[in-house]
């Protein structure tokens, strides 16, 4: 019964993004969705797509491992995100009327900074995109542990969720969003109270997390617990920023109120829904002590089993397909997002700088776009089957590249008006090199050396910000000429033909 719903939500769920390909006439569509989104539409997009596998798996595990202090980044870091996103950068995006992230390092720097910057915001995708198609594989797997191998499943997720984006693009993403976000609400929230009636009461479930020091929010007063704390909120608050999913949902809007409101919504429902799971997680620890054991295995993914093992175990059958299905529902609809995004970014930002003489038009160029989603699920999907980290670490891993070089650009480049492309390039070389530097002294373990405690991409941050001023202060070897928006857009309709 669990695992023939299992396969009609799926059929359902591609046949939705199929005949959202409907809609799509050309690249703004796929890209935007043509700018037309309405508020419960936007909501549920921003929502959805952050609304992962590692909040449902990954991050509620953590929790239930280490407590709230381990999980810094993620909710507090990306609802942060979000909300500084509503209120600071979606007038400016949305105003532009640009189709990716990518176009405002064009409008501000100028091509060279455009190219550099989309690479390293695309690239950060990787992990973020691993990480939902081994929560799908994982999904698969338990379902279907007789038939398919863990890395078999993964590749099974994979090419289902890469068909329906392909062809409705940020369409399909959107409409399957609304589906998605009504199970995932519905779902977890009745699991949640069967769990918690299961694990003695919400209040005893409560007591036990606090006794065990799960709600201290503050990690023990080591340097090396406060700077991984500090550094996973940073990362997931600031590094999260310069994200073509983000812009994507604030542009999708159908006007810049809706953009506004729609993202900050998002952002606080995605804050306080996302201790849900941590609830379930912890219910389930109580409920089943054995499954401790998870934490001492030796492959990190083995403890995002803790959920679905125990809800196949021990709660009845109706349960189990409300589980699974807001637990398909929050994959799919981030996965779907993390694949559309890179694959615009790449096709604006990178390919057509260097086949823009060649004067393809729309429909090739969405031909195009359409092979690069391809692409990258192909390498997501080989780096899901040879990785062994947690959802949890891969998301951060993936932040921690656009923190160090496409942050800095971006909020220097909206409200300092002395910002430069030189002081850009500065900013992208200081705090990359900085980084990279750090990565090989870098000891999360406590050490002498308070230092090395230091997550690498804070040095890198700062190395960014000091390369920008630099830069920008002394004199200008690096020209550019800033062009206004319309120059943008009245170059991205030559080059596809209209």
């Amino acid at each position: 019964m669990l695992v023939f719903c299992v396969i009609v939500y799926m059929i359902a769920t591609i046949a939705v993004g199929l005949w959202a390909a409907t809609r799509v006439k050309d690249s703004k569509d796929f890209m935007v969705a043509g700018r037309s989104l309405p508020l419960y539409m936007n909501f549920a997009c921003v929502f959805a797509t952050w609304f992962g596998a590692e909040t449902v798996l990954s991050v509620s595990a953590t929790f239930a491992k280490d407590g709230l202090g381990a999980v810094s980044g993620d909710p507090f870091g990306a609802s942060v995100c979000l909300c500084l996103v509503a209120f600071f950068f979606a007038k400016t995006f949305y105003r532009l009327e640009l189709l990716t992230i990518g176009d405002y390092y064009h409008l501000r720097y100028g091509k060279f900074v455009e190219v550099i910057t989309s690479l390293g915001i695309a690239s950060s995708y990787l992990g973020w995109t691993s990480a939902q198609l081994s929560a799908l594989g994982l999904v698969i797997n338990v379902l279907f542990p007789e038939y398919l191998s863990l890395n078999e499943s993964i590749v099974v997720g994979a090419a289902i969720v890469t068909v329906y984006t392909m062809f409705g693009g940020m369409w399909s993403v959107a409409l399957t969003d609304v589906i998605q976000t009504v199970a995932i609400v519905v779902g977890l929230i009745l699991v949640a109270a069967l769990m918690g009636q299961r694990a003695g009461g919400f209040e005893v479930v409560l007591e036990h997390a606090s006794r065990e020091g799960k709600l201290n929010l503050f990690p023990h007063l080591t340097a090396s617990a406060w700077f991984v704390a500090i550094g996973q909120f940073i990362t997931m608050a600031l590094g999260s920023i310069p994200q073509q999913d983000v812009f994507q949902r604030v542009t999708s809007a159908r006007d810049e109120k809706t953009a506004l409101i729609g993202t900050a919504g998002g952002g606080i429902f995605y804050f306080c829904f996302a201790f849900v799971p941590m609830f379930i997680a912890y219910s389930a620890l109580i409920i089943d002590p054995s499954l401790v054991q998870s934490f001492a295995s030796e492959d990190a993914r083995e403890v995002q089993q803790i959920l679905p093992k125990l809800v196949l175990k021990a709660t009845p059958m109706w349960c189990q397909v409300l589980f699974f299905g807001a637990l398909m529902s929050a994959i799919l609809s981030t996965a779907s997002g993390t694949l559309l995004a890179p694959a615009s970014v790449l096709t604006e930002n990178v390919l057509r700088v260097f086949l823009q003489r060649l004067k393809l038009t729309d429909r090739a160029m969405l031909l195009t776009l359409r092979s690069l989603l391809v692409l990258v699920a192909i390498v997501a999907t080989t780096m899901s089957v040879k990785g062994n980290q947690t959802m949890y670490e891969m998301v951060e891993a993936g932040y921690s590249v656009t923190l160090v070089v496409a942050f800095v650009p971006l909020v220097f480049g909206i409200y300092w008006k002395r910002a430069t492309t030189q002081g850009a390039v500065f900013s992208i070389l200081f705090g990359v090199s900085i980084w990279l530097g750090f990565m090989f002294q870098f000891h999360e373990e406590e050490s002498q050396e308070v230092w090395r405690t230091v997550p690498p991409q804070l040095y890198g941050l700062v190395a960014s910000f000091i390369g920008m001023l630099v830069g920008s202060l002394m004199p200008n070897w690096i020209q550019h000429r800033e062009v206004h928006h319309s120059e943008v857009l009245r170059g991205r309709s030559a080059s596809s033909g209209h």
